[in-house]
């Protein structure tokens, strides 16, 4: 795809193949693109448009050499386009961001330029999978503006304590959490016993995430002008919530396990929190832009693999 303004073409929604969605998943993720096909259908296409979806609203909120008015108004149009079925305003809204130049990243600008067929997808799912990921995607999407109403001039935002940092990671991510959580236990009765326990977590884990990212990025987004760590908070007040919080990421796969959920739901989840937790150690270790190396990660990947293929625990809890 190319993100030109030429490239943003009306289709019939009918037309979108699961191909279609995968392309736009590999060149916005690297690590979703390689969890999110372990899922299995429907449940797989449900996620990959749901990233898609959170993925445009993370654009508008990272786009932080837009007017803050600017960020504010996408972010709000956005959500206003999840209820339109007119593709004419989707292509139109869609030109107008493209032509603003919202990212550096081009897969992200690709993504906005199909803002048409991604939404056309969305509205093909079941009823109740699409009414969960648009309740989930307007509450990230006006949390997200939030925050970036309160962003100075120059588009940096300040936080200003470890709750203010929780309240940011659960708009961002938390809220993605609780989102998987109810497209995994809907119309599951295997995994009605467990539903209460994955809820109770659900957003801790996507915290959990987050703050391993942050750790990680640290010092890149330190030279971006940002940061998301608060002045005032000690490091090490930050690596023990994030430890603490991957506890609970990992008592949540393991409880989705033991209740019998699909294999792709386990290694779904499994996965991110064993590379968060092999990450957050190398980061304690080497410092911020410490990252595993692809055959680190490889090595990951096997294991888990291995563990489920001999019903072993995928992942083994925190010591």
């Amino acid at each position: 795809m190319s993100a030109t303004r030429d490239a943003i073409v009306l289709v019939d929604s009918r037309s979108h193949s699961m191909a279609d969605l995968d392309d736009l998943l590999v060149s916005t993720s690297r690590t979703f693109a390689v969890s999110i096909p372990l899922l299995p259908e429907p449940t797989r296409r449900e996620v990959t448009i749901a990233y898609l979806l959170f993925r445009i609203a993370d654009t508008f909120e990272d786009a932080s050499h837009w007017p803050r008015e600017s960020r504010i108004e996408a972010l709000r149009s956005f959500v206003e386009l999840l209820d339109s079925s007119d593709s004419e305003a989707m292509a139109e809204a869609a030109r107008g961001w493209v032509d603003m130049g919202p990212s550096a990243h081009e897969g992200y600008v690709d993504l906005l330029g199909a803002l048409p067929e991604v939404l056309g997808a969305f509205h093909e799912l079941a009823e109740a999978a699409q009414a969960t990921i648009h309740d989930h995607t307007v509450r990230t999407a006006l949390g997200m503006a939030d925050f970036v109403a309160r962003t100075s001039e120059d588009g940096v935002l300040l936080l200003r304590d470890l709750k203010d940092l929780q309240g940011y990671c659960y708009v961002v991510a938390g809220i993605v959490g609780e989102m998987l959580t109810s497209l995994f236990v809907r119309d599951r009765l295997s995994l009605a016993s467990a539903g209460g326990y994955l809820e109770a977590r659900a957003a801790r884990f996507g915290e959990a995430l987050q703050l391993v990212n942050i750790l990680k990025d640290s010092a890149d987004d330190l030279l971006e002008g940002r940061s998301y760590l608060p002045a005032g908070v000690d490091r090490l007040e930050v690596f023990r919530l994030a430890r603490e919080d991957l506890e609970a990421a990992t008592e949540y796969v393991r409880a989705l396990q033991r209740a019998g959920a699909p294999r792709g739901f386990v290694a779904f989840t499994a996965l991110p929190v064993l590379l968060a937790r092999a990450t957050l150690d190398r980061v304690e270790e080497a410092g911020p832009g410490a990252k595993l190396s692809r055959p680190e990660v490889a090595v990951i990947v096997q294991q888990m693999n291995q563990d489920l293929d001999h019903d072993r625990p995928a992942i083994e809890e925190m010591k």
